[in-house]
């Protein structure tokens, strides 16, 4: 294309999730409450773990960082959206698209790196009982997590850099609810050759390596519950795995559904299913998830409303 012809994009057009007033209206109702119980949910999870002494181990220390990490990851899109459908607005501005592409891949990079440190540490836990306390000591469990937070940093960082190397000429509509990497780079009027190079080998390694990792994981975790000799003690160690072993399925279910699927044959309607389920639902489900399956959180859930309920009789 000419680049005589190019025009500077200043904002960009969300189609959202429906164009017609009476499902807007019921989306932004839905939307609201998925928000408000993803926040209390998340929320409720981070303080019952910070306020209960005995859940202060590596397990529910990863579980507490996943927590507010979901908390953002839904606060990077849904606010927006709800803002837009009361508005009756869709735009969103150049520098305020990349800035939510920016947190979007963090927070989801982070998620991704933070199942598989999860993994790690139930894997270690279940095979490797009596070197637990040394192989996950709390430099390590810090370590663990702020390396997954930098490497996440720099890989959100990169395709943001690579998208203002981008010319965007007249046509800035996205067909999503929000500003996703891939219908962004569809619209670009320059090849984006390296940003599909990062999207192939580093998005690569989040999408494949990382799952290939929790699965050896599952594997090595379960030949060894197998050996366990009493069935108590079976059902006990399955119990620390199914809450882990749920929220790894549930994300990458939704998650493969988008990008596995070829550049040509994407169907922007499944494209914007697959987010809302990864994106939005997964992070609402998530404090279900580890909660209601799990005997100490709903203990620490419950003496934290017992103390609220103390404090505001």
């Amino acid at each position: 294309m000419d680049r005589g012809n190019q025009t500077r994009v200043s904002e960009f057009l969300l189609l959202g999730l429906s164009q017609h007033l009476e499902q807007q209206l019921l989306l932004f109702g839905l939307f609201l409450a998925i928000y408000l119980i993803t926040v209390i949910g998340n929320l409720l999870i981070i303080l019952a773990i910070c306020s209960e002494s005995h859940l202060h181990t590596p397990m529910y220390f990863f579980l507490a960082n996943f927590s507010f990490t979901d908390l953002c990851l839904s606060s990077t899109t849904v606010p927006k959206m709800l803002f837009n459908i009361q508005t009756h607005s869709q735009t969103i501005p150049y520098g305020g698209c990349l800035a939510q592409i920016f947190f979007f891949l963090w927070f989801i990079g982070l998620d991704v790196f933070l199942l598989g440190v999860m993994a790690y540490d139930r894997l270690v836990a279940i095979c490797h009982p009596l070197h637990y306390t040394i192989l996950m000591s709390p430099q390590r469990c810090f370590l663990l997590v702020m390396g997954s937070l930098v490497l996440t940093y720099l890989y959100s960082l990169t395709h943001t850099i690579l998208l203002t190397q981008l010319s965007f000429c007249d046509a800035n509509i996205i067909p999503h609810f929000f500003c996703e990497l891939l219908p962004l780079i569809k619209l670009s009027c320059s090849q984006p050759y390296a940003n599909q190079y990062v999207l192939m080998y580093w998005g690569g390694a989040l999408t494949i390596l990382i799952p290939l990792m929790i699965l050896i994981s599952y594997v090595r975790i379960v030949a060894s519950i197998l050996r366990v000799p009493s069935v108590k003690g079976k059902c006990k160690a399955f119990s620390t795995c199914g809450s882990h072993l749920t929220a790894v399925c549930l994300f990458y279910v939704a998650a493969i559904g988008v990008y596995f699927i070829p550049f040509e044959a994407d169907s922007a309607g499944k494209d914007r299913l697959a987010a809302v389920m990864y994106a939005v639902v997964t992070p609402m489900l998530n404090p279900f998830i580890y909660s209601l399956r799990n005997r100490d959180m709903k203990k620490a859930l419950g003496k934290l409303f017992s103390r609220r309920l103390l404090l505001f009789p």
